[in-house]
């Protein structure tokens, strides 16, 4: 029996994208944002995109084999501007306020077409939804899916930047699923990647795990083993409601 969708942020829900223009964005409001602290880098801005650059190579090295994910404050304090050596009682407070701009704006991001439809549709449907996101920021996903319209439909919105745990990680899933107090059994996946989605969610147990193909696709997935292969691959968000329907009905 199926009933419950849960499904990734970005890349599913939305797209999202990375291009030189948006990195540079992001690195000049670091830059204001750090001097309205009283806080100056004290270095041109290339040099400053150079430094932010890698602080978050750093923190890729220990995120990635671990699948952890540290507090906005322990990345951007640790990592990201380690190499600064700001004091802590004036950076501290303001990490937050950091992680929240760099993930609205060095990311594009934009809602995919016609997804308050295929929410719509599995609500009246009677299925149950939430949200799994991998995430570097605590409420950013929280005010973006309220800027879209659409947080009214998620009864749960489970975060890498709260639980510790990335995708695909088994932990993330296994916390939305007690949150939501359903078994995995009943529970189908919808995500971009099969190093992050799919594979997590097959390891946890899902019922199904359906894969939207995305920009961030190909990258993410490259050099990943299929260690699972997803039950359907669609390139259409509204394709969500007639195949999780087949799947509740036993027709697919």
């Amino acid at each position: 029996m199926i009933t419950t969708v849960l499904f990734d942020m970005g890349g599913t829900l939305e797209d999202i994208w990375v291009d030189a223009a948006s990195e540079m964005e992001a690195i000049r409001q670091v830059d204001a944002m750090l001097k309205s602290f009283g806080l100056d880098p004290g270095c041109p801005i290339e040099e400053l995109k150079a430094r932010v650059d890698a602080g978050w190579a750093a923190y890729g090295r220990f995120r990635d084999p671990t699948n952890i994910e540290l507090k906005p404050v322990q990345i951007w304090r640790d990592y990201v501007l380690a190499s600064f050596g700001f004091p802590e009682d004036v950076l501290v407070p303001r990490c937050e306020a950091l992680a929240h701009m760099w993930e609205v704006t060095h990311f594009h991001r934009r809602l995919r077409p016609r997804v308050k439809e295929m929410l719509e549709g599995l609500r009246q449907a009677g299925f149950r939804l939430g949200v799994i996101s991998n995430t570097a920021a605590l409420y950013q996903v929280f005010d973006t899916l309220e800027e879209y319209g659409i947080r009214g439909y998620f009864e749960d919105v489970t975060l890498s930047s709260i639980t510790g745990f990335r995708k695909p990680c088994t932990d993330i899933f296994t916390v939305s699923l007690r949150q939501m107090r359903v078994p995995a059994s009943e529970c189908v996946y919808v995500g971009d990647t099969m190093s992050r989605d799919i594979i997590g969610a097959k390891r946890a147990g899902f019922a199904a795990a359906i894969q939207i193909t995305s920009k961030l696709t190909a990258e993410k997935d490259a050099n990943t083993a299929r260690e699972f292969e997803p039950d359907r691959v669609i390139t259409d968000i509204c394709d969500v409601l007639p195949v999780v329907k087949a799947l509740a009905d036993g027709t697919h």
